[in-house]
């Protein structure tokens, strides 16, 4: 079960985040909301921690996962939420520039957080590590092509923690989406119908609920929430 759980969300200001903190929330969590922007932070609701952290810096990254494993006495989950999308532009008129962007964002901030934290989720009974990917990552579009190849690099990652926890408590879990809809981008556009968008609550939803399945059904498993 979730409740009690301490659960570091990273990326907490962003599409996913808020409902994420909340649902964990409301499932009894401890919930630690962690981003690069306080601001964008002070807007998450609900009870939670709020640390404003700079997951590029690898050594930054390591000293926030040991305050808060010494906080709490433990770390139970990381939800790697952070990402973002450059892309729709012709194969061959692709910018370089999007490539950096897009793997630090989604794989540096990735490799530096679930490094930092591994030894805690391992140490916990039921550690627990999740990342929203995108059905890009499987079947790439030529038109997205860095994006793609930066999802699929943050899959790749996540099944190479999961091999960590073959025979443990921990797992590593991937929940694909093909893209991210919010309220927010229902009341701009209410007249679209988004089908082939997955609700964030549906996401957070998703996210509660591995606390409360086995290890071995959920390490190294893609679990798709696409419509």
């Amino acid at each position: 079960m979730t409740a009690g759980r301490v659960v570091v969300v990273a990326g907490a200001a962003g599409a996913a985040g808020p409902a994420a903190c909340r649902a964990l929330a409301d499932a009894g969590a401890v919930v630690i909301a962690c981003g690069r922007d306080a601001d964008r932070l002070a807007a998450v609701d609900g009870p939670a921690e709020r640390h404003a952290v700079d997951l590029l810096d690898d050594a930054a990254t390591a000293r926030f996962a040991a305050s808060v494993a010494e906080r709490h006495g433990r770390v139970d989950g990381l939800v790697h939420l952070v990402g973002g999308w450059r892309g729709g532009t012709p194969f061959t008129a692709e910018d370089p520039a999007d490539w950096t962007w897009l793997s630090d964002r989604i794989v540096r901030t990735l490799q530096h957080t679930t490094r930092a934290f591994h030894p805690h989720l391992t140490a916990s009974d039921a550690g627990r590590l999740a990342i929203v990917s995108a059905t890009e990552a499987t079947r790439p579009t030529a038109n997205n092509a860095h994006y793609a190849a930066a999802k699929a690099a943050a899959e790749a990652w996540t099944l190479a923690v999961a091999q960590s926890w073959t025979d443990g408590t921990a797992a590593a879990s991937i929940l694909v989406v093909r893209g991210l809809l919010t309220d927010a981008m229902r009341a701009a556009r209410p007249d679209a119908k988004f089908t082939s968008l997955t609700h964030v609550d549906t996401v957070a939803e998703r996210i509660v609920s591995l606390w409360s399945e086995p290890a071995a059904d959920l390490n190294g498993a893609r679990l798709w929430l696409t419509p």
